[in-house]
């Protein structure tokens, strides 16, 4: 693995607790051993040697929900630590019990290399632990840069894996990762060998009965497929104006219409599809315009 990889587990995580001498000496993510010196309502507070003190909040005391603090702590207990926050101006430490993240959003860094373990599979691609919040995703198209029908091929759930950031969204929660960008690129004629072994393996399909160019047709419409949710169509609401024609002429005959238009816009095409929308909405207007005039 290259030096420049940045591994899942950081050595904060794994090491032996350091031994601060001096509060200049104390960093995010540092690994502490301290005692309990205090417990309150609201957090303990732990003695970490060399006249320093710092405070675990309740709500940092564990991956789970913990109500009270004498639930998990009470004062004498020997605990591990990691430093959360310093705050030189005040002289205040911010500690937690949970393990910090090997890799901060504010750490990712696009193109980077990263070590991560393969978690899931899907059609789509292979989600990857780099040691974010978030597992990263390398959509099957970035898996290799030969053909993949699934990502199977190339990788399983457990295998250790170097992937390259090519994206991240804080706000979705997104990571985009890459294995084929830090694969060196076949040449003219690898590409050509792996694209006339593939061809011949579609042929004999297609002579076999299996429905070759169909089911080719298909796995590549997956490979393109996304992994965000969207959401589903809502109902229109009519308009004021809609209203107002409904009353007029019934609500048959605007449902008709609204579903004319629609199923223009859904499947015909062309000119013939312009031209069966003008006539329903001439047919309409010319239908308004002589109940106004009766009226």
């Amino acid at each position: 693995m290259s030096a420049d990889v940045i591994e899942a587990t950081t050595e904060e995580t794994t090491a032996a607790p350091s031994v601060p001498t001096s509060f200049a000496d104390l960093k995010p993510k540092m690994q502490l051993g301290g005692t309990v010196k205090r417990l309150e309502l609201y957090g303990a507070f732990i003695d970490l040697g060399q006249g320093l003190t710092g405070l675990i909040h309740v709500s940092k005391l564990g991956g789970e929900q913990v109500n009270r603090v004498s639930d998990v702590l009470k004062e004498g207990d020997e605990v591990m630590v990691w430093v959360e926050k310093v705050d030189p101006e005040r002289q205040q430490i911010m500690l937690t019990m949970v393990p910090p993240l090997a890799v901060d959003w504010t750490e990712l860094q696009t193109a980077r290399p990263y070590a991560g373990k393969v978690t899931r599979l899907e059609n789509f691609g292979a989600f990857v632990n780099i040691g974010a919040e978030r597992e990263g995703l390398v959509h099957i198209s970035e898996l290799s840069h030969d053909y993949v029908k699934h990502p199977s091929e190339v990788v399983k759930v457990g295998d250790e894996v170097e992937v390259k950031v090519l994206g991240f969204n804080r706000r979705k929660r997104r990571i985009d990762l890459s294995m084929k960008a830090l694969l060196e690129k076949p040449t003219v004629e690898q590409s050509a060998s792996s694209a006339s072994s593939r061809f011949e393996g579609q042929g004999q399909g297609r002579r076999g009965g299996q429905g070759g160019g169909g089911n080719q047709r298909r796995r590549e419409r997956e490979q393109v497929e996304v992994y965000e949710p969207f959401d589903d169509e809502t109902e229109e609401v009519p308009t004021a104006m809609e209203i107002a024609m409904r009353r007029a002429l019934g609500n048959d005959a605007i449902t008709a219409v609204k579903s004319e238009q629609r199923g223009g816009r859904g499947g015909k095409k062309g000119k013939q599809q312009r031209e069966d929308q003008r006539r329903v909405q001439e047919d309409l207007l010319q239908r308004t315009l002589t109940m106004q005039s009766d009226n």
